[in-house]
């Protein structure tokens, strides 16, 4: 079913987590504690990221540095495929441009095809450390637009190289992500939702939010995206305040501002369970504005945060 339609089958309070696949070589243990606390919330869905391959450097005897590829977070799909056969619990994993092919994404979509997993997240994904813009590897896609038109076109029946898929199979549903305070790459608002108008027109289903702490600023980014033609659900995203040094932290990883009501009181705070307890509060307010003003799912950004997560939505119940 697609995540639209299970958004919009019913009327009550939804919830959807994003985790992280283990780290190589961590095991699952700690995932599925975690997919097992989450589990209890009845979440809509569960979304898996994705981490390719990205340089390190090691410093050699002589003085100079080795650079390598390294792939520290493997398994997005296996992981995808454990929880919603090991939980019963719908999955969507990320689909990115960063540091994977084209080839290598078509042989993505084959493997979902046969997990039967058919709701996709589809995003850019980050710019590597080292570079000062996002760069795609030889073969890859620059844009999540591009990332679209290669689904779209695997959805049609048709592989990379234009021959036929003898036997199609079920075509993916997929959403996107937006930004609310807008993305750091963007010159303006204006081009960034031109941009989600882009994505909507190829054939995103829903968009989910980068985490903000002001409400009014999704709701400002939602009334000026349905002028401007954009109608599908936009999912607001978002991860409670967990830690003293999230005061700095926060608006410069993800480039979104703290309100200065939350910002004066997190001041106040004397230890990182004074922020815990207020972010689990904030969030709280933040939520129970968000469903009054008639969303139907909020998604929880759990990584650093899965207890707080857990907790604010218990509360919400």
């Amino acid at each position: 079913m697609k995540l639209t339609e299970k958004i919009n089958q019913d009327s009550s309070r939804h919830f959807s987590f994003e985790v992280l696949p283990p780290l190589k070589g961590n095991g699952t243990e700690a995932l599925f504690s975690t997919i097992e606390r989450l589990g209890e919330m009845n979440p809509l869905y569960i979304n898996i990221t994705t981490h390719h391959s990205e340089y390190v450097y090691k410093e050699l005897e002589n003085g100079t540095f080795s650079r390598s590829s390294v792939r520290r977070r493997p398994g997005t799909i296996a992981i995808a495929a454990a929880i919603q056969n090991r939980f019963d619990i719908p999955v969507v994993p990320h689909i990115i441009c960063s540091g994977i092919t084209k080839d290598a994404i078509e042989y993505e979509l084959l493997d979902l095809q046969f997990l039967g997993i058919e709701n996709l997240l589809l995003l850019r994904g980050d710019k590597a450390k080292e570079d000062r813009s996002f760069t795609p590897v030889p073969g890859g896609h620059e844009h999540t637009t591009d990332l679209q038109r290669q689904v779209n076109r695997f959805n049609e029946g048709f592989f990379l190289d234009g021959s036929r898929i003898k036997k199609p199979g079920a075509p993916f549903s997929y959403g996107v992500a937006c930004y609310p305070e807008k993305h750091e790459e963007a010159p303006n608002m204006e081009m960034d939702m031109q941009y989600l108008k882009m994505k909507q027109d190829l054939g995103a289903e829903y968009a989910v939010t980068q985490l903000f702490y002001d409400n009014e600023k999704y709701f400002a980014f939602v009334e000026e995206a349905r002028k401007q033609g954009i109608t599908i659900p936009i999912i607001p995203g978002i991860k409670p305040f967990a830690k003293l040094s999230q005061l700095t932290v926060i608006p410069r990883t993800f480039h979104c501002d703290l309100p200065q009501e939350l910002a004066t009181e997190v001041v106040k705070c004397k230890t990182d369970e004074d922020a815990k307890a207020l972010g689990i509060e904030w969030g709280k307010h933040q939520c129970e504005e968000l469903y009054k003003a008639g969303v139907k799912n909020i998604h929880f950004y759990t990584v650093s945060a899965v207890d707080s997560v857990v907790e604010l939505t218990k509360q919400l119940l």
